[in-house]
């Protein structure tokens, strides 16, 4: 692994929420509590559908008392910018476009922790050693080895970090993107859109299904949103997916945890089509599951 590895994410954008009553507002609409901002820096939350399912992952910067930036796939900007804007109502908050004033990129390493500091970044794990960062486009990035969105990808897929992206918003639940397990919700806050859902969820164990990581030596590249049926009958919905270079792919899925479904699920559902199993391998996340 070199020292710092630099990783453009230019299939990532920003919009910048701004308005006496930015934090206020953002409060209302995501699962995060945004009054954490300030003193953290910077929050990953999700912003959902009143029956709790995930339009977007959002990750939250801190600019100022009066200004948050939100770095989101571009994809799904246009969507999540009016969606926002139809509950601004009389809030002194104005949500504008900010991709061509802002750049994000990735930085991997030993030396990312370093060399985040001084930028407005995001930690994507506990060492430190991969960081997400939000700089204007006039500041050059540091000086470091060059590395491909796909190798990026793979290193989200195998710290069990999901994305949201147009075929997949709307599909899940809070938790079933393991949100919990990765500090994008409060449940000590107060109301927002989807709270009643995700809440009751967390508070009644009923999570039944899970994001879970798996490698499969399929040439045949899985796509976002996709429906599969594994090895071992469980049916399950793509997250995210990339090809490595020792072969085959990792990949993220939804699906039942292992050992608590029938033999065969896909069988006890008369209305689900038979489709060819995937033979796939399961491989552990790197954090633990709430149970």
């Amino acid at each position: 692994m070199p020292d710092l590895a630099i990783t453009p994410l230019e299939d990532l954008t920003a919009l910048t929420v701004r308005g006496a009553d930015a934090a206020t507002f953002l409060q209302g609409q995501l699962s995060q509590d945004v009054g954490q901002l300030a003193a953290r820096g910077a929050l990953l939350a999700g912003l959902h559908n009143a029956q709790g399912r995930c339009l977007a992952l959002l990750r939250l910067f801190h600019l100022g008392s009066d200004q948050i930036l939100v770095v989101l796939p571009a994809e799904i900007a246009p969507d999540v910018r009016a969606l926002l804007a139809r509950f601004v109502l009389r809030s002194k908050v104005k949500i504008e476009d900010a991709g061509t004033a802002w750049r994000v990129y990735g930085l991997s390493g030993p030396d990312a922790e370093a060399a985040a500091t001084t930028r407005l970044h995001l930690a994507l794990d506990a060492e430190g050693f991969r960081q997400l960062i939000v700089a204007p486009r006039s500041e050059p990035p540091p000086q470091g080895h060059a590395a491909s969105r796909a190798t990026w990808r793979v290193e989200d897929i195998e710290a069990g970090q999901p994305e949201v992206l147009a075929p997949t918003a709307g599909e899940f639940v809070a938790q079933m993107l393991n949100l919990d397990a990765l500090d994008a919700i409060s449940f000590e806050k107060g109301c927002y859109t989807g709270q009643e859902i995700i809440a009751r969820a967390h508070y009644r164990g009923q999570v039944k299904r899970r994001m879970q990581l798996f490698h499969t030596d399929s040439p045949v590249m899985l796509l976002p949103g996709e429906r599969i049926a594994l090895w071992d009958g469980r049916r399950a919905q793509v997250v995210l997916s990339e090809a490595i270079e020792e072969g085959g792919q990792e990949f993220l899925a939804v699906t039942t945890l292992p050992g608590t479904v029938p033999p065969d699920e896909a069988a006890a559902d008369p209305q689900q089509p038979a489709s060819p199993r995937l033979q796939a391998m399961q491989m552990p996340l790197p954090y633990p599951l709430p149970q």
